[in-house]
């Protein structure tokens, strides 16, 4: 039994007719039928039919919600759907496999289900719980802090147990929870020529006129980069960047060097996500002026004090947000 977070649509038009004829629904009105899209390739192929004009990041997480909703979803699974306008989670079980319906109108993605609690007022919940039904996604499913087991008392009419609240964490310990989620989305979604691109994209928003060499072999150097409208101004600098989780070596450091001489670059930058090897920080003091190494952690924070000023498509590309938070004293 899973527990999953169904949203219906963003003004909740049909969350009266879902409750009154026993089903849930999400919009995504512009993808057809998924009846026959039995793979993720499948619905992503359909998603981006729908929605050409839309990024690889967005098609993504649609496709991933759209399969979860028409293929992951088993009966007797716990439906959660916030109620748009009120204080209120409907609960209630899967009773059936996904429906394409033409008569909701703008509405087709359905799937019946039991409404054994339509109207939970959400003061039942414990903070926790309202927390994960409180995710962006509008599907989803919920497994933290044992949410199966609790949402399935509360539908057979029992009350979300308190749960003393934990500790608030040190700031510190919130930031680096931040960029560790961050360093992992771009893990997933950064590969190869792409750590690339994004590289090239912080160099650019930093002020540099760029050269950036296509996918495939690279003759040593993937950007090029100077300064000036036409980036023939010093300091003329050459980019390596290594997507591999392993730590870059000494022949990488001094491949770098050597492709700076072929280009008379006055400095070089490596870029390896994977770090690097005790062998290339030696060797990278004794180039101090020259050179310098970006590991993974180095990349993100440059995408940090950057971030304002990099292209669009690409803050589409990797979604981040500022976001306040209260120094407590320990």
């Amino acid at each position: 039994m899973s527990l999953w977070l169904v949203r219906g649509d963003k003004g909740g038009l049909l969350n009266d007719q879902a409750l009154e004829d026993g089903f849930c629904y999400v919009g995504f009105q512009a993808v057809p039928d998924l009846s026959g899209a039995k793979t993720k390739k499948a619905v992503m192929d359909l998603v981006r039919k729908g929605y050409p004009d839309d990024n690889r990041y967005k098609i993504t997480n649609y496709a991933a919600q759209l399969f979860a909703f028409a293929h992951r979803i088993e009966t007797n699974d716990i439906v959660a759907m916030p109620l748009r306008k009120r204080s209120q989670i409907a609960l209630g079980r899967a009773k059936g496999p996904y429906q394409y319906r033409s008569d909701l109108g703008d509405h087709h993605h359905t799937r019946p289900v039991e409404w054994v609690r339509p109207d939970v007022p959400r003061m039942e919940f414990d903070q926790d719980l309202l927390h994960s039904l409180g995710a962006f996604m509008t599907v989803c499913q919920i497994k933290r802090n044992n949410a199966e087991k609790r949402v399935e008392a509360m539908l057979k009419g029992g009350k979300d147990g308190p749960t003393p609240p934990p500790p608030p964490p040190p700031v510190t310990d919130i930031e680096q929870a931040a960029k560790d989620q961050i360093l992992e989305f771009i893990k997933r979604n950064f590969k190869g020529h792409d750590l690339a691109r994004l590289v090239d994209c912080v160099l650019q928003a930093d002020g540099y006129e760029t050269h950036l060499s296509p996918p495939g072999p690279d003759g040593g150097v993937d950007i090029l980069a100077g300064r000036g409208s036409l980036g023939l101004d010093g300091p003329k600098l050459c980019v390596q960047v290594k997507s591999s989780q392993s730590p870059a070596d000494v022949n990488v450091f001094r491949g770098l060097q050597g492709t700076m001489s072929t280009f008379k670059a006055d400095q070089g930058l490596l870029v390896s996500w994977g770090g690097f090897t005790q062998a290339v920080e030696r060797e990278a003091r004794l180039s101090f002026f020259s050179v310098r190494l970006w590991n993974s952690e180095s990349l993100v924070d440059a995408v940090f004090r950057n971030y304002d000023r990099l292209p669009e498509e690409q803050q589409s590309e990797l979604p981040l947000k500022r976001i306040w938070a209260l120094v407590l004293e320990e």
